[in-house]
């Protein structure tokens, strides 16, 4: 069920293993501290072009979902 889940959240793991958001090289470590810092979803793609706004909408309901535990990835 949980790979499942991971397949439809807009994350990739690259050979570092750093996951980042959607197509683009922004890490999903800077989009949840920029939403943590109260940013909105259409701040944080104005910041970063090269995401798409559902990405980030999809990533944020992700970690809200999983905030209680330490590690949410």
């Amino acid at each position: 069920m949980t790979a499942e889940l991971i397949d439809t959240i807009p994350v990739s793991k690259d050979v570092q293993g750093v996951y980042r958001v959607g197509n683009s090289r922004v890490t999903l470590d800077l989009v949840v501290r920029a939403f943590s810092r109260g940013a909105t979803p259409e701040e944080i793609v104005q910041d970063y072009p090269s995401l798409q706004l559902a990405d980030i909408y999809q990533v944020i309901g992700y970690y809200l979902n999983r905030s209680s535990s330490p590690n949410y990835m």
